[in-house]
């Protein structure tokens, strides 16, 4: 299974396999066909109120990624988990971000989660 974080506003590549968004806003003076993004599952992405704490700097990472993984026991999202996870096992997943430091973001988590 290869699941890798990468920057969305770094060049698609060969071996991004399927490329997805995990960001809740699509990113900033970024066109659709720049970011090659094949899948954009919002409800993946943290609530509004959680990106809004942690980027308020009101709490440490690992105590942003326990409730998000909290958030990520919903129902619909542990279903999107599921399906990404399945594609993972078949080609190369690419979860992509617009967070300057994507080893401190929810997308590590993910990341994290899909190879567990």
């Amino acid at each position: 299974m290869t699941v890798r974080v990468r920057r969305v506003y770094e060049s698609p590549e060969p071996q991004d396999g399927v490329r997805v968004l995990v960001d809740r806003l699509w990113p900033r003076g970024l066109s659709k066909e720049a970011a090659a993004v094949d899948e954009w599952p919002k409800a993946l992405t943290p609530s509004t109120e959680l990106r809004r704490w942690y980027h308020a700097g009101e709490g440490s990472y690992e105590e942003f990624a326990r409730r998000y993984e909290a958030e990520l026991a919903s129902p619909e999202a542990a279903e999107l988990l599921d399906r990404v996870r399945e594609s993972a096992a078949k080609e190369p997943v690419t979860l992509l971000t617009s967070a300057k430091a994507p080893e401190q973001s929810h997308a590590a988590v993910l990341a994290r989660l899909l190879q567990d």
